[in-house]
């Protein structure tokens, strides 16, 4: 009895010791479990923190987006209508010559001046300069000036007032595009100036009318010139230029005999006059039948 008793009793304290030892190994696992867990989530959290440093660093790159259309390319192929005025100047040289065609008096200086109005009609033709690659511009036009460019006419013992009245031309132009709003140009061709009749007075204090005059008279010529158009682009239509252009002409060539009426003399005598204009214009253009605008 006692044997048996005393072998329960160390089975139940080797239990005893069994079950204690367990129970640390639990505790001890959940603790390793906890610290293992604990590290994960640590090691977690610097990943995070270290890739999204990293993403900071990197550059940013600009969104996609679709470049703008290109600016309109202008040619300046086309027809065009134009309407303006300027100022202009005309001198002459004349000189009397006697029935047998000698010149009776010495050569005179004399001119006007005034405002005029103008209306013109072209077309040009654009393209490519072989040699330097310019773009150069082409065209033909004709002109009509019309005003009160009032002046005088004399010779000795005598002068009268004097007016030119009107003009046209026809001509051609070449030039070249600074940029393709802005053309520079020469330009050349035939003219022809009208010049209204002449009553002379007498050119001495008290003189009146002498009774001699001159007739009206169209003299033909040539002209050059020299000038710059401008394309609008911020007006709402299309289409409209500006233009501004000087030119010389001279008429006459070596002078134009001119029959004087109410001359007192047997015989006829004329004016030997030479004329020469010079005027600064400025036009609106409006250019129809022209590409890439």
């Amino acid at each position: 009895m006692c044997a048996s008793h005393f072998i329960l009793s160390a089975v139940a304290a080797k239990a005893q010791q069994f079950y204690t030892l367990s129970a640390r190994l639990q505790a001890d696992s959940k603790r390793a479990i906890m610290k293992i867990e604990v590290f994960a989530a640590a090691a977690m959290i610097t990943v995070s923190a270290l890739g999204s440093a990293n993403a900071a660093d990197l550059p940013m790159h600009a969104p996609a987006y679709a470049p703008p259309p290109p600016a309109p390319i202008y040619n300046w192929t086309g027809c065009y209508v134009g309407a303006g005025g300027g100022y202009a100047f005309w001198q002459q040289d004349s000189f009397v010559v006697s029935p047998g065609g000698a010149p009776l008096t010495a050569s005179q200086s004399n001119g006007g001046k005034g405002w005029f109005g103008q209306g013109q009609v072209g077309c040009d033709y654009q393209f490519t300069a072989p040699y330097f690659g310019l773009q150069t511009v082409i065209g033909a036009f004709s002109d009509i000036e019309g005003g009160s460019i009032n002046g005088s006419s004399s010779f000795p013992g005598f002068t009268g007032s004097e007016r030119e009245s009107s003009t046209w031309a026809v001509g051609g132009r070449a030039g070249v595009l600074v940029t393709p709003r802005f053309l520079t140009y020469f330009d050349g061709g035939f003219t022809q100036a009208r010049f209204d009749g002449v009553n002379y007075n007498f050119a001495f204090a008290g003189g009146g009318p002498s009774g001699v005059s001159l007739a009206a008279q169209t003299y033909n010529g040539w002209f050059i010139g020299s000038g710059f158009e401008y394309a609008f682009t911020w007006l709402p239509i299309n289409g409209l230029f500006l233009k501004t252009e000087f030119r010389y002409s001279q008429y006459g060539g070596n002078g134009v005999n001119v029959p004087l009426s109410g001359v007192p003399l047997p015989g006829v005598f004329s004016l030997n006059s030479q004329k020469a204009t010079e005027f600064v214009s400025t036009e609106l253009v409006y250019r129809f039948n022209w590409f890439g605008r």
